[in-house]
C-alpha cells in the first residue's frame, strides 16, 4: 500500500485496514474466495429493483418503513427491534461505536471475521483475542462471565463451526451487565439463529445479513435485531453518520427476498447439500475438513501447503481464500458454488496434488510447524 498523506490523523496512523475477498478483472474467474451465493436473485427480486430505478431522483426512506414492517413479521419479532444498514458491516460498526469505548472492552476468538480488530483499532476501543481450542472451535467456558462486551461470528469465520442454541444462551445470561453481540451472516445455511432470545434478554445484539443466502451481495444490505433501548442506541449512531444508508433499490430488494423466503431456503438447502458432498470428495483425497454450518468448507491437505494449493488454483482460473495468519496459514476456504462449480475445482485439485502446483510432478509439502 502506498504511503498515507501527510494530513492523515495521528490518531490512524497504526491502523491496518481490513483486506476483502480479491474481486480480480483480469479474467473469468470460478470465483469461490468470498462466500457469494451461486444462485441470482430471484425473479420478484429483480422485479422490484427494476420498479424503483426510475425513483433515482429521491432519497431513501431512512427507516425502511415497508422491509423492517416485512422484516418484523418474518423474524417474528416487533418493529422497533429492528435496524436496517448498509451491509451487515455497518451495523456490526454502529454496535462497536454504541456500546464499546476505552472503558466497556470487547472479547472475540482469535481466528474469526477479520474486520472485527479493525472496528475496534478505528474507535479506541481495547480489545481482546481468546483463543479458540486446538480443533478451531469456541471454549465457551472462556466466555461465560467474561464481564466485557463479546461478538461471536456464529457459525464463525473461516472455520464454519457453529455453536448451538444453548451455548450462546449460556454466554448472554452470564453477561447480563455488557452487550453479547451474535453475528449470523451464515446461520441459514445449517445454525441455529439467536433471534429467539431477543425476546428475553436486553443484552444481546444479533447480526444478519442478505449477501450470503440471499443472493444480494452486491446490494449491501444487513440488520440488527435486539432489544428496542440497543437499536434505539444503533439509530442514533445511524442518524449521525449516514442517516439514508439504505438506497431505495437494495430496500425493496430486501423486502422482496423475504416475500420469496421458499427460493432462498431451496437454495440454501442445495448449497449444504452440495456443501457436504465436496466435503466428502476432498476427505476422499486426504483433506481435513472442518464441519461447517456455513456456505463454504475449510480444508488442509498434508500433500500441499495452503498458499501454493490456492495459487495453482488461481492459474487454472478458480479462486479460494488463503488467509497469512500462522495459525492457519494451511488452510483454504472453499465457498460452496454450484455442483459443476465443485466438480471443476475437485478435478484441478485431483490434478494439482499429481502433478504438484507448478506442474513437475513434485507436490509442495505443507510446513507442520
Amino acid at each position: 500500500m502506498s504511503p498515507m498523506s501527510r494530513f492523515f490523523s495521528e490518531k490512524y496512523k497504526n491502523l491496518t485496514a481490513y483486506t476483502p475477498g480479491e474481486q480480480p478483472r483480469d479474467r473469468r474467474y470460478i470465483k469461490l474466495n468470498t462466500n457469494e451465493s451461486p444462485y441470482p436473485p430471484s425473479a420478484p427480486v429483480m422485479e422490484a429493483v427494476a420498479a424503483e430505478c426510475g425513483r433515482l431522483e429521491l432519497y431513501s426512506d431512512p427507516a425502511c418503513t415497508e422491509l423492517v414492517k416485512t422484516a418484523s413479521s418474518y423474524f417474528d419479532v416487533p418493529q422497533d427491534c429492528l435496524i436496517m444498514t448498509n451491509g451487515s458491516d455497518e451495523v456490526l460498526n454502529f454496535a462497536f461505536m454504541a456500546f464499546s469505548d476505552a472503558d466497556h472492552p470487547i472479547v472475540f476468538p482469535d481466528v474469526t471475521y477479520g474486520f472485527y480488530p479493525v472496528f475496534a483499532a478505528l474507535s479506541g476501543i481495547p480489545y481482546e483475542e481468546i483463543p479458540l481450542a486446538e480443533d478451531f472451535s469456541v471454549r465457551v467456558s472462556d466466555y461465560v462471565g467474561i464481564g466485557k462486551n463479546i461478538v461471536l461470528a456464529n457459525p464463525n469465520a473461516p472455520t464454519g463451526l457453529a455453536l448451538p442454541l444453548s451455548a450462546i444462551e449460556e454466554i448472554v445470561a452470564s453477561n447480563l451487565r455488557h452487550v453479547v453481540i451474535i453475528d449470523e451472516a451464515y446461520v441459514d445455511f445449517g445454525a441455529e439463529s439467536a433471534v429467539p432470545l431477543v425476546k428475553k434478554y436486553d443484552n444481546l445484539l444479533v447480526t444478519g445479513t442478505f449477501s450470503k443466502s440471499r443472493s444480494m451481495a452486491g446490494a449491501r444490505l444487513g440488520f440488527g435485531i435486539g432489544n428496542p433501548a440497543l437499536i434505539r442506541d444503533l439509530k442514533t449512531i445511524q442518524y449521525s453518520t449516514n442517516p439514508y444508508n439504505v438506497n431505495r433499490m437494495t430496500a425493496a430488494a430486501g423486502r422482496a427476498a423475504l416475500l420469496d423466503d421458499g427460493y432462498y431456503k431451496e437454495n440454501c438447502r442445495k448449497i449444504a447439500r452440495t456443501r457436504e458432498t465436496t466435503k466428502e470428495a476432498l476427505l476422499a483425497l486426504g483433506f481435513e475438513v472442518t464441519d461447517s454450518k456455513a456456505n463454504f468448507l475449510f480444508a488442509r491437505s498434508e500433500k500441499i501447503e495452503g498458499e501454493a494449493l490456492a495459487l495453482a488454483l488461481r492459474r487454472r482460473g478458480i479462486l479460494v481464500r488463503h488467509f497469512a495468519v500462522p495459525r492457519i496459514r494451511a488452510y483454504n476456504r472453499i465457498t460452496v458454488g454450484t455442483p459443476e462449480q465443485m466438480e471443476t475445482l475437485l478435478s484441478a485439485i485431483k490434478e494439482i496434488l499429481e502433478e504438484g502446483p507448478d506442474g513437475t510432478g513434485k507436490e509442495a509439502k505443507r510446513e507442520t510447524k
